[in-house]
């Protein structure tokens, strides 16, 4: 019998929000998480009595119009209780000038930047600009790298003249803007710039797409947003397993997927299970959310074209990352501490901070969970053996927690707890090859067009997630999850839009 259903393989924020819009249109669907809970890098974790954000410490889109409040709508479900950050962040350039908040109020980040920038306003006003092209093009749900005669409808129609014009910026970068404002020889601009991007977009600004920097530059200003979530990250996932269930959906936690193989009735679905080894499951469509790295060793050489594998293995691999989980006494932080900071450092290297409110769900009246993250190269923390691996980690985690005393002027006693995660922990938690974070860096040779497609040569098989357009965090994977599932159901006859 020929399979009718769908699998979406990983329960990340990608992968719930394509099951919970595939549910929704009717589809039988069944996800499979290799994992005991779902929401992947946005998930958590507890030790005792705190809460700690897994990876994902703060959200975008959940302004009207967002791609998270949109899919909520969709979904029939509340926006989840948070509060906007202002300012979004404060960046410490680390060396010695004055710190730069990034205010949600667009007129006092104006104000803010020409004083700290002053001769930038033109670099301000072409990124403004390519914002409002690229925000306004976005809404329109458009397939940005289109691969059949309908994803290429859909992005014709989402094109405006203004679209057009500032698709003239495709091959350059953020440090080309910089140059073509006459900005190329302020450093301390350049540096602030490096340091924002690299969160973002795994790149410097020689390095970052210009189409995609000047949006990401602007997410922490009305009528944009970034978002500290009441309770923790978990609150997403938790809401879209409740979509999916109350849909009809299925959520297998514990079932991680081994092989992957085209039969004649569909896909074939290999997984371990706590009901045993090579339980196989049958799908006609499979939605896989996780690094597309891992379809090189999921899908037997012999059925996989042999030009798409040849280029998912040569993609670039992401960073690693190495976040250390703290507890501090409130007291002992600087006054008026914002929740998210960061930092340039030589080492040991530019720190992002996340640090809980009182009364939000992570940490007892008094304590702040304190989440401090820094990019590492995977290299070969999955292969050590254990006694250079656990000398590493020390002195890792020594280095981090040097520098954090440092920055915010913390004593030995003011920790009440503290930990440090690698790469290596986090292949284990998320099941990521090599423990990766984040998506593919959106170079200018990778991003929009000249990236991965939802949609895979081989029929029946959509990818999204944080390697997909428009890229990571959890308002991108959100949008390359819905851009996925609409072909999909093209391909079966239907259409899937979404209000707002």
């Amino acid at each position: 019998m020929t399979a009718t259903g769908v699998i979406v393989i990983g329960g990340g924020i990608a992968g719930l929000t394509a099951a919970a819009l595939l549910a929704k249109q009717g589809l039988p669907v069944t996800l499979l998480e290799a994992h005991h809970q779902p929401g992947g890098c946005a998930g958590t974790f507890r030790r005792g009595p705190w809460t700690f954000d897994v990876g994902a410490t703060q959200v975008a889109g959940l302004e009207p119009g967002g791609s998270h409040a949109r899919l909520l709508l969709h979904l029939g479900l509340p926006l989840p209780e948070a509060e906007v950050l202002d300012p979004g962040c404060v960046v410490d350039l680390g060396d010695g000038s004055e710190p730069i908040p990034l205010w949600h109020d667009p007129e006092r980040w104006n104000e803010e930047r020409r004083r700290q920038f002053p001769g930038s306003d033109a670099f301000w006003s072409l990124c403004e600009l390519i914002h409002r092209s690229n925000w306004g093009f976005a809404g329109r749900d458009p397939v940005v790298t289109p691969r059949s005669l309908w994803d290429l409808r859909q992005l014709v129609s989402a094109l405006r003249p203004i679209t057009v014009a500032s698709g003239l910026l495709t091959g350059l970068t953020m440090a080309d803007l910089l140059g073509l404002c006459g900005c190329g020889d302020d450093p301390r601009l350049r540096r602030f710039l490096d340091l924002q991007l690299k969160l973002y977009s795994q790149e410097p600004a020689d390095r970052t797409a210009a189409l995609y920097g000047a949006t990401v530059l602007q997410m922490a200003q009305a009528p944009l947003g970034l978002w500290h979530l009441q309770g923790s990250m978990q609150v997403l996932s938790d809401q879209l397993v409740q979509a999916i269930e109350t849909q009809g959906g299925r959520v297998l936690m514990r079932h991680r997927v081994t092989a992957l193989e085209p039969t004649g009735q569909g896909w074939r679905v290999v997984v371990d299970s706590p009901a045993g080894r090579d339980q196989n499951h049958m799908a006609a469509d499979l939605v896989c959310s996780l690094p597309p790295q891992c379809l090189l060793e999921l899908i037997p050489e012999a059925v996989m074209p042999g030009g798409y594998r040849q280029r998912l293995s040569q993609l670039p691999e992401p960073s690693g990352a190495l976040v250390l989980y703290g507890v501090v006494r409130r007291a002992a932080l600087p006054s008026a501490c914002p929740g998210h900071l960061q930092r340039g450092s030589d080492d040991p290297g530019s720190l992002f901070v996340s640090i809980s409110r009182e009364g939000d769900g992570r940490a007892p009246a008094g304590q702040a969970t304190l989440i401090a993250s820094v990019f590492t190269p995977t290299a070969d923390w999955c292969s050590l053996e254990e006694e250079p691996y656990q000398a590493r980690k020390s002195q890792c985690l020594e280095a981090m927690r040097r520098e954090l005393n440092h920055w915010l002027d913390l004593q030995p006693q003011d920790w009440l707890h503290v930990e440090l995660a690698t790469p290596r922990g986090f292949a284990g938690w998320t099941g990521r090859p090599r423990g990766m974070v984040g998506g593919l860096g959106q170079h200018p040779s990778r991003f929009g067009p000249f990236g991965l497609a939802g949609r895979s040569p081989m029929e029946g098989l959509w990818l999204c997630g944080d390697s997909l357009h428009p890229g990571e965090g959890t308002a991108g994977v959100t949008l390359s999850a819905l851009n996925a599932c609409r072909q999909l159901v093209a391909a079966r006859g239907g259409e899937l839009q979404l209000r707002g």
